[in-house]
């Protein structure tokens, strides 16, 4: 698999930088994972088979590019163009696999939680078939529900069908603001999963990657492009994920951070350095919207906006924070 690591673009670092002027700037990245095409049999080892199965066991989230565009030139593996059947294709060699690990498990714990050998055991193999009868109606393990005491058994199993999945429909430049019928049946598929549908031109993309800032800006206003698929595609792969941002901001460096939704100060702190986190005393913290009006952090902070957060507070999407810490 190639790996490529992307910038995620934030307005909100951009102003930031326009004001405070540090001596240099960092983005927060994402890191997507490109897996050749997945092929009907490949849980049973066709193409690249288990080798391809192992690599999506890694990722966060699957995003499935679905080809949702007529060319002659470039032959389907199936022979005809068909979203909905290629989608399914892949969510079932999905399901295959998850079945096998199933399978695998349910001997192991079948006798203990038969006898009732200990609350675990029958906890476990009771939460296995619920899986494989899902899997049997083809229903991925995602839209399944779960209580508090299935979620860490869950969690050793590394199911593919667990992981969330986002949905980008590959057009032709041709048909960027058209109604596409490849792409409509992709999004009724997904609307039935509660999933998202990104739609973009790879070729395109592949054009504004190699224009520098000013050319891209003036090439997507020609096309009626407020951005790029490529930056659509990373928010609401941020989304998907449930991550967020906040800032630190200074002289020396403007940097944004991602953090799960729901981390606590310590937590957020300590994705600067385990230091940070060991030591924590308290946040001093400003809200992005509060720096916005008031046009610099320091006249935020002589408006009373400047917070001090102690171990409890859940860190906010776009908060600009100073960590005060002792170890």
């Amino acid at each position: 698999p190639n790996v490529g690591i992307v910038e995620v673009k934030d307005e909100r670092l951009d102003r930031l930088v326009e004001v405070i002027h540090p001596k240099s700037v960092v983005y927060t990245t994402v890191s997507f994972t490109d897996i050749a095409g997945l092929v009907k049999g490949a849980s049973k080892g066709e193409g690249l088979g288990n080798q391809f199965l192992s690599h999506i066991r890694d990722v966060d989230a699957i995003i499935e590019v679905v080809r949702c565009f007529d060319d002659p030139n470039i032959v389907h593996v199936e022979g005809s163009v068909d979203p909905r059947r290629d989608v399914e294709e892949i969510n079932l060699e999905l399901i295959l696999a998850d079945m096998e690990v199933i399978e695998k498990r349910i001997p192991k714990v079948e006798k203990k939680a038969t006898l009732r050998v200990d609350e675990d055991s029958l906890l476990e193999y009771n939460l296995l078939n619920k899986i494989k009868e899902g899997l049997l109606k083809g229903i991925p393990s995602r839209l399944l529900t779960y209580d508090e005491k299935e979620l860490p058994i869950l969690k050793t199993l590394q199911l593919l069908t667990l992981k969330p999945i986002l949905y980008v429909a590959n057009i032709s430049e041709k048909d960027l603001h058209k109604d596409n019928p490849y792409v409509n049946s992709l999004k009724e598929l997904a609307k039935n999963e509660s999933s998202e549908v990104v739609v973009i031109s790879s070729l395109l993309e592949e054009d504004l990657i190699d224009l520098d800032n000013e050319d891209r800006i003036l090439f997507m206003e020609d096309l009626g492009m407020e951005k790029s698929g490529l930056d659509e595609l990373i928010e609401k792969a941020y989304k998907l994920l449930g991550l967020q941002t906040f800032f630190t901001a200074g002289e020396k460096e403007c940097r944004a951070w991602t953090f799960k939704k729901g981390m606590k100060a310590p937590q957020t702190a300590g994705i600067i350095h385990s230091d940070f986190e060991r030591g924590f005393i308290r946040a001093e913290t400003i809200s992005y919207d509060d720096f916005l009006k008031y046009g610099t952090l320091q006249k935020a902070k002589d408006n009373g906006k400047m917070r001090s957060e102690g171990k409890e507070y859940v860190v906010q999407d776009g908060d600009i924070m100073l960590f005060r810490f002792n170890v």
